[in-house]
């Protein structure tokens, strides 16, 4: 005779039901449970699950089934004190020993290494996936605090996907700076505070005259300045965006 045996968690184990029904028991299996299990640990000696048995109709239903370990189902077997349970419990016994053999303990050791080392690769993909998809996003700020020359608004418009107009008045619709005589000026609450620098920026006018402004950049504190309040409305560099691949 033959039991289905199943592994799980490094343990043999097999189905109460189907002891119960090698057994030639005539005593209801619930009831059979009921007089048999008391002096046996759950989680320990046996696990509650849910088998599956065939219908009348073709169709199936879930039934209570019990994850019985080797040792409790040897121990059931004596206390059936019947011949069948005599020769189920040799059955049993030999099972063991062929799981104890030198050859299986090996084999499942190979198992357990194998499965551990498909767990560190695992691992060790999901990490380097991690770490291509940091390099690929750069924290913005790195980029500041490693630079630093005065930027032109053009530069960091394009750092946010923007245009020199649009991203002006985006600055000046979160309260950074507003118009003044056809001039970016910083608002009040900004001002003096190293914000901005300038350049010497020199053209001709249409008679060929040369003539020369100061344009106002952006230092790098103030790039962290408008990093910052963008931040606050919504508003990341591409590098930090989610939807930028």
């Amino acid at each position: 005779m033959e039991l289905e045996i199943r592994v799980e968690n490094d343990q043999q184990l097999v189905s109460a039901r189907d002891l119960h029904k090698a057994l030639n028991l005539t005593t209801r299996f619930s009831k059979w449970v009921d007089q048999n299990f008391r002096d046996f640990g759950e989680g320990t000696d046996f696990t509650s699950v849910t088998g599956v048995t065939d219908m009348p109709n073709g169709g199936t239903k879930q039934i209570q089934d019990y994850a019985v370990t080797i040792d409790m189902a040897k121990e059931l077997c004596m206390m059936s004190k019947t011949a069948k349970g005599k020769e189920i419990r040799q059955y049993f016994i030999q099972v063991e020993k062929n799981w104890n053999s030198p050859e299986m303990i090996i084999q499942r050791a190979l198992e357990i290494s194998n499965a551990r080392v498909k767990e560190l690769q695992a691992q060790n993909k999901n990490l380097t996936l991690q770490l291509e998809e940091s390099n690929k996003k750069a924290n913005y700020l790195d980029i500041i605090l490693g630079t630093t020359d005065l930027l032109a608004t053009t530069q960091i418009a394009a750092d946010y996907g923007y245009s020199a107009r649009a991203f002006n008045q985006l600055l000046k619709e979160v309260g950074i700076q507003h118009k003044v005589n056809g001039q970016w000026i910083l608002y009040k609450a900004y001002m003096g505070k190293g914000y901005v620098g300038s350049k010497p920026f020199t053209f001709k006018d249409k008679a060929g005259k040369d003539h020369s402004r100061l344009n106002t950049y952006w230092t790098q504190k103030g790039r962290k300045l408008i990093y910052d309040v963008l931040k606050e409305n919504d508003t990341l560099p591409l590098i930090e965006r989610d939807d930028i691949a």
